[in-house]
């Protein structure tokens, strides 16, 4: 089979498209044949070397989905032919992919391989962004930063569904019209504003409860001044660079908190990984919550999609096809 591999760290050139040795199911495991994948940061950083993952040479790509192939010994809920979807299992730039069963999630009648690709790791990180890391109440108001990214179009819509009320910001005015189409009540160019400031003046100094963040170093402290008095300061990314060490004490005016949540933690167990894709999946399934794939690329030109996503000129999901 074909698959993306990389033998050394470093950047988008040193992914390989290879020839590699077909797979087969052990115990617990299913063999899926890979429709779609999914395009993510953390590939980004896999590939740089600053996530951990397997030994090299290793395959990339935590999400995809396809068409069960076969089961292993002791997997009982799943059969072949079933259409099923994953992330945070490694391996997906492939052709096929060995996946445990028990972070298999099957697909609801009328979605696809491509809609699951699309939206099982940035949905379920919108999901618990706004469930549960802090969770949104109505008539709160937060700030979306990367508005018209995969994750943040999700989570806006997740949060006006909560009943929130949204400040995004965004680079440019197609993006802003983006980010106003998924339901942001006031967007930011931050290019041309200071968006601290402008949030204070439309909140008139009050602040916001969560600032949800995955741009990191260029706006974390700005995103901490933002905060009401015991508001939630949300990192889950790190697209400008890591943001450096602090003294705690930025935290004690207005007692404020401070988390970098991940994925797994928020869908460590079986029943709560089906729990979050299973409200994401119904809620694209009945329309209310739309999905927006901006590019797709042979899996050939895996390297091409990193380019184009570390570039931030991106909106939506980028997905690759075997």
């Amino acid at each position: 089979m074909k698959a993306v591999q990389i033998d050394e760290f470093g950047g988008p050139e040193v992914m390989q498209y290879r020839e590699v040795a077909d797979l087969a199911p052990g115990e617990g495991d299913a063999l899926v044949e890979i429709q779609a994948v999914g395009v993510n940061f953390t590939d980004i950083y896999s590939r740089a070397g600053i996530n951990p993952g397997p030994p090299l040479p290793r395959t990339i790509g935590v999400e995809g989905a396809g068409v069960v192939k076969g089961v292993g010994s002791g997997v009982t809920d799943l059969q072949e032919g079933d259409v099923v979807a994953y992330s945070s299992s490694q391996g997906s730039y492939a052709e096929q992919a060995l996946v445990p069963a028990a972070r298999l999630v099957k697909m609801p009648e009328g979605l696809d391989a491509r809609d699951g690709a699309a939206v099982m790791l940035q949905g379920m990180t919108a999901h618990y962004l706004c469930h549960s890391t802090y969770a949104v109440q109505p008539g709160d108001k937060v700030l979306v930063h990367a508005g018209a990214g995969g994750v943040g179009l999700l989570l806006i819509q997740m949060i006006k569904r909560l009943g929130g009320y949204v400040f995004s910001t965004v680079s440019t005015e197609e993006k802003a019209e983006l980010a106003r189409g998924a339901g942001a009540d006031h967007v930011i160019l931050y290019t041309q504003e200071d968006f601290a400031e402008v949030v204070k003046q439309a909140t008139n100094g009050a602040g916001l409860q969560a600032v949800y963040d995955a741009v990191g170093l260029t706006t974390f402290d700005q995103s901490v001044s933002c905060l009401a008095r015991r508001g939630y300061m949300v990192l889950y990314g790190q697209a400008s660079g890591v943001v450096p060490p602090l003294d705690p004490r930025i935290l004690g005016n207005g007692s404020l908190y401070l988390t970098r949540p991940g994925l797994g933690d928020y869908t460590a167990t079986t029943e709560e990984l089906r729990q979050r894709a299973g409200d994401v999946l119904s809620w694209v399934q009945s329309g209310e919550l739309k999905l927006r794939v901006e590019h797709i690329f042979p899996l050939a030109e895996a390297a091409e999609a990193h380019r184009q996503l570390a570039s931030r000129a991106t909106t939506g999901k980028l997905l690759l096809i075997p």
